[in-house]
């Protein structure tokens, strides 16, 4: 990964965290957020990688999320993780995020090579705001590649879900 990558995901990963603190100040103990056990959650994520998002919440255990994404022009995954929650403020509208998961990957080559598939194990962790039924979050994930090669990677995003 080139160094101008990670330090810009950092630096909108910064930004975000910071303004998520800032709207949690003006959260209430009166405005509880409004998912349910088993709420499913879609909306989209804009970053390294951007994509399509589900979660599945459930309070009480491990929630799931899948993101299918795209990054750059060439690279198409599948990423999923186990997620564990902890409230960071009284009203319960702001979360602390964390998770393993795993991703698989299709990589596009120039016509003269192969495609490849990549596979690998990842980690999530991040912060989100719930506001009614709608969900803002940040998040990094640090991913490693275990085939065709190992090769370490940091991804990370701001995006949105709606929970039915």
């Amino acid at each position: 990964m080139k160094r101008t990558r990670l330090t810009h995901t950092l630096a909108k990963a910064t930004t975000l965290f910071a303004l998520l603190a800032v709207l949690s100040l003006g959260t209430t103990a009166d405005a509880q957020a409004q998912r349910r056990p088993g709420a499913i959650g879609i909306g989209g994520q804009i970053g390294e990688p951007s994509g399509l998002t589900v979660k599945v919440y459930n309070p009480s255990a491990v929630s799931f999320d899948v993101l299918a994404a795209w990054e750059s022009d060439d690279f198409f995954y599948v990423n999923g993780h186990g997620i564990y929650e902890r409230h960071l403020d009284n009203s319960g509208n702001v979360h602390f995020f964390f998770g393993p998961g795993a991703f698989v990957g299709f990589r596009d080559r120039p016509r003269d090579q192969d495609d490849d598939v990549v596979a690998g194990i990842s980690g999530t962790l991040g912060l989100n705001l719930l506001i009614d039924r709608f969900e803002i979050y940040g998040q990094l994930t640090p991913r490693l590649a275990v085939t065709p090669n190992t090769n370490g990677d940091l991804g990370g995003g701001v995006g949105a879900r709606f929970y039915f």
